[in-house]
């Protein structure tokens, strides 16, 4: 990669402040066809300047940037600039900030630079991220760092598969269990009846049977590969130190589908950033990086040995390591992979009024002496189900046995369950009960949103103009997802007013977690800490909850509103948001 400012990079590597004055610097980005090896296997791909390797973009609070990007690929592409406030012109959005760039063609994206943080880009055309269009942008602010640091490396994930992404969801949605290498055997049958009995386990069979769903329907794609900085386990992509120093790792996920849990066995690490913005530090053990999230933390080894960078990704399917150590050839230890989790019926808990059940065949449903025993419902929200339909006139409850459901917290009247849940003890971000909430591989502190506080207020706190509920919905059997029941080829655009603050209520009526992203503008996560609510750029809703999110609409122009699992976003679950009106 091409830019005219040379000691930028270097600078920000030795985490300096260059502290220059404002100036156009020129980037120079191409897009071209690449031979992906990932040490398992290898592959066609996509890639910037030629390379797997994710390119980085440094660039400098108050500058304004001019980035040329040429395409060489035989087909359209874009690059989006992840969480970067800019005109809506530069967003880089097929069809809805520009038309594209047609191959051959060079497009040059001119923007300001009026933050600092961590953040990416990467290719908004069609399946172009998950075949490796992507990258990383490091901005440094303008007064150096809140917390500095003496080593500062970008540590980028992602879950490369060898099918390419059009091949992924064509096979999805011609069966959305295509890569679910964890189906329900008859062995784990035999083990569910020695735990709970046969009759227990069969008819805990036949109620996920009849939802066409498995307790194991945690990750749409199996049998990838994860990687950090374009290198596998085996390739160890290796940053160095000396002991004693602190060194800052800015994790970026741009995974097409994997949330990764992210340790460094040995180390505390103090989360000093969320998608870009600065937030209170808070030392941890280990944290959950959604797709398209980003965290910058702290590590300060002090004895000269290799440390783990570990990826484990949220289903428990896949691990990738990457190694902090003195010297280069150094190699980290290899961890064992934790058991899968699985869901429960509290992850499941809108399933049953936000997805099309028409062909579902629940006659003869018989859940006569189902015992739950096991089964902690706490907070479990029902209310808002829409039975209309539901044919249950068959269905044999009687002699089901409750006596141990704790139902504590369930509210029939007003929604799912509303995150975070008061009282709870971390993961508050999820259902109660729900068998996604993680915990610490060591047993300490694991990351939540309720943990998160800004350093500053980005803006003045005060009472939202609005609510809009955005409920978010799908299909799993005919891999079709949506907002409000609706695909985006289908739907009217979300109409908001430039100068009103408006309040965004999740349903996520699905059982699966969604990270949902409004481009141009910031999303403040409502974790009842007021003007110091964390300000992010991604909010990840988590199965069968509820979360409220407010936005200070403050970007005239037309944006980009999705989930950001690639096949999420290509099966509907994507709107456009017009903000009507601007600065006088």
């Amino acid at each position: 990669m091409k830019h005219t400012n040379f000691l930028r990079p270097l600078a920000v590597v030795l985490g300096l402040a260059l502290g220059v004055p404002a100036q156009a610097d020129t980037y120079n980005i191409t897009v071209d066809k690449v031979r992906i090896d990932t040490g398992m296997f290898k592959k066609n791909g996509i890639g910037y300047n030629g390379s797997q390797t994710p390119s980085i973009l440094h660039f400098q609070e108050g500058e304004d940037v001019v980035i040329r990007v040429k395409n060489n690929l035989r087909e359209s592409t874009s690059i989006h600039w992840h969480g970067l406030i800019l005109p809506f012109q530069q967003d880089g959005v097929p069809g809805i900030s520009f038309d594209g760039i047609k191959p051959g063609e060079t497009f040059t994206y001119r923007f300001p630079i009026e933050q600092a943080g961590t953040y990416w880009f990467h290719s908004h055309s069609g399946f172009q991220e998950p075949d490796g269009a992507y990258g990383a942008i490091v901005i440094s602010p303008k007064g150096g760092e809140a917390v500095p640091a003496d080593r500062d490396y970008v540590v980028q994930f992602t879950d490369k598969h060898p099918h390419s992404g059009a091949r992924v969801f064509r096979n999805l949605k011609a069966s959305a269990d295509y890569y679910n290498r964890a189906q329900r055997t008859a062995q784990d049958l035999i083990e569910d009846a020695g735990a709970e009995g046969l009759k227990a386990a069969l008819q805990d069979r036949k109620m996920w049977g009849a939802m066409r769903m498995m307790p194991t329907d945690i990750e749409d794609v199996q049998g990838f590969t994860p990687l950090i900085n374009g290198a596998s386990t085996q390739q160890n992509w290796t940053g160095i130190f000396k002991p004693g120093e602190k060194v800052r790792l800015r994790l970026i996920n741009s995974s097409a589908t994997t949330y990764f849990d992210v340790r460094v066995p040995g180390l505390k690490m103090t989360v000093v950033q969320a998608d870009g913005n600065d937030v209170k530090p808070v030392a941890v053990d280990e944290l959950r990086i959604a797709v398209a999230e980003t965290y910058d933390v702290i590590v300060q080894p002090r004895e000269a040995k290799a440390y783990s960078i570990i990826g484990e990704s949220a289903g428990r399917t896949a691990m990738v390591r990457g190694t902090l150590a003195p010297s280069q050839g150094m190699v980290g230890p290899i961890y064992k992979m934790r058991p899968e989790p699985l869901l429960t019926m509290a992850d499941m808990g809108g399933m049953m009024s936000g997805m099309e059940h028409s062909g579902m065949d629940r006659a003869g449903m018989d859940m006569s002496g189902m015992d739950h025993s096991g089964m902690d419902m706490s907070g479990f929200d029902m209310s808002g189900m829409d039975h209309s339909g539901h044919d249950m006139s068959s269905m044999e409850m009687s002699g089901m046995d409750q006596s141990g459901t704790d139902t504590g917290g369930m509210d029939m009247t007003s929604g799912l369950p509303v995150v975070p849940a008061e009282g709870a003890k971390g993961a508050a971000f999820y259902a109660p009960g729900s068998g996604l909430i993680p915990t610490a591989a060591n047993g300490g502190k694991f990351l939540g949103y309720e943990n998160l506080a800004a350093r500053k207020p980005l803006y003045r706190d005060r009472p939202a103009t609005r609510e809009i509920e955005i409920r978010l919905t799908g299909n799993m059997e005919r891999y079709i997802w949506s907002i409000d029941g609706v695909k985006y080829e289908d739907a009217d655009p979300i109409r908001l007013k430039y100068g009103e603050r408006v309040r965004f209520k999740f349903v996520n009526e699905t059982m699966m977690a969604h990270p949902m992203h409004l481009h141009g503008m910031w999303t403040i996560i409502d974790t009842g800490k007021g003007p110091y609510d964390p300000v992010k750029h991604t909010v990840s809703v988590a199965p069968g909850t509820t979360l409220y999110t407010e936005t200070e609409v403050d970007a005239p122009g037309q944006w980009a509103f999705h989930c950001h699992l690639s096949y999420h976003m290509a099966g509907g679950m994507f709107r456009k948001v017009i903000v009507e009106g601007g600065p006088s």
